[in-house]
């Protein structure tokens, strides 16, 4: 899910329910009992109930919002942390890779018949909806399919759990230890989860590029580790979230969790959408100017001129909350965005029936370049 959008489109044509002053936990559960949403719609503005109709309105108008419903109340716990998480997401990371002769090998192994294989399997559910039995049962495979890497591989250090959420879908959580258990934590993640705006519960929504392609690309930058060995210093947990499309659910509510335990997050990195670059313009990939860490992004652009064959591009402004990295960032971790394309050279089919890897503009070598950087981020960093 990526497109930047006038806020104005929302503001005016599509009524609010105004809170004043903190929200209480009777008015949440009352509210939320009859169906109602908390949306967050700008940063620094006050969140607004709002019907699962006005909601889909928002989204068919491509607004984008945090749902802030079931983080609210944590939120304003950790709000008095608030700036000094955000001062800490200043974080320092080299300016250029350390391990270009151990890694150039390992990115020769990353597979796109794996990742083909993977995302046919994974597109072919009717719908990865978050409520829809479907979307659980794309999240229960996503589990398992990575249970079989480690144990193909015998890792027995390494788990996978599914992380449960209130509704229907799950979360996937998989983790490598470091060997200096009390080390940052370097996160990959993408969501999981589809969407057809036409008929959100139960159209057909294959979801190929938003996020297959960022789903697979993960599942193989997982396996590509295992295979060569992989054992960090500081622990390296891939993420794959429920319910992005309904304003980044399943990542916020794993954002505030690591926030409020007091989890230390050396960098967070997102994919979603690696598959498609419009026909006839360049082939890039396109490095978020906005909710991200500067220092992360600087260290992101080495990482793609060291490992990949296309160069960075600076994108337009991605917009509030227009991905899972937002969640991150609102929580005050490092974060960072590598996207397919300009904003404008994107996939045009996403959040329809007509998202598959047939439409003209989506290419797997394109992809497999993501993969690559996905290897090459965890490694550099927690190794």
């Amino acid at each position: 899910m990526h497109f930047p959008v006038a806020l104005s489109l929302l503001l005016s044509a599509l009524p609010l329910v105004a809170n004043a002053g903190p929200i209480q936990t009777a008015e949440i559960k009352s509210n939320v009992a009859k169906g109602l949403r908390l949306l967050s719609l700008a940063e620094g503005a006050e969140p607004v109930w709002k019907t699962e109709d006005e909601v889909f309105g928002l989204l068919r108008a491509g607004v984008k919002f945090f749902d802030v419903t079931e983080v609210y109340e944590e939120e304003q716990k950790l709000s008095s942390s608030r700036v000094a998480a955000k001062a800490a997401a200043l974080a320092t990371f080299p300016t250029s890779v350390s391990y270009k002769s151990v890694l150039t090998p390992i990115l020769a192994t990353v597979s796109t018949s794996n990742m083909q294989s993977k995302l046919s399997t994974l597109s072919s559910f009717n719908n990865r909806y978050y409520k829809a039995s479907t979307g659980a049962s794309a999240s229960t495979w996503i589990k398992d399919t990575i249970a079989d890497y480690i144990s193909t591989y015998k890792r027995s250090d390494v788990t996978v759990s599914l992380y449960a959420h209130s509704y229907v879908q799950s979360s996937i959580i998989a983790k490598i230890p470091g060997t200096n258990k009390a080390g940052p934590v370097t996160i990959l993640g993408a969501h999981m989860d589809s969407i057809n705006l036409s008929n959100p519960t139960s159209g057909r929504a294959p979801g190929a590029d938003d996020d297959g392609t960022g789903t697979v690309n993960l599942i193989e930058a997982f396996r590509v580790l295992l295979a060569a060995g992989f054992k960090p210093t500081n622990p390296v947990e891939f993420h794959w979230y429920a319910a992005e499309e309904v304003g980044l659910l399943g990542s916020q509510a794993i954002a505030t969790n690591y926030k409020s335990s007091g989890v230390n997050v050396r960098a967070f990195m997102q994919l979603d959408m690696s598959g498609y670059f419009k026909p006839g313009t360049t082939e890039v990939m396109a490095l978020q100017a906005d909710y991200i860490d500067a220092n992360l992004n600087t260290f992101l652009k080495a990482l793609i001129t060291a490992y990949s064959r296309i160069p960075w591009a600076m994108d337009k402004p991605c917009g509030y909350a227009c991905s899972d990295h937002a969640s991150w960032y609102k929580a005050g971790f490092p974060s960072a965005f590598p996207y397919e394309a300009v904003t404008g050279n994107d996939n045009p089919n996403i959040h329809k029936a007509a998202d598959t890897t047939s439409v003209s503009g989506f290419s797997w070598a394109h992809s497999l370049e993501f993969a690559k950087i996905a290897v090459a981020f965890a490694y550099e960093l927690a190794i």
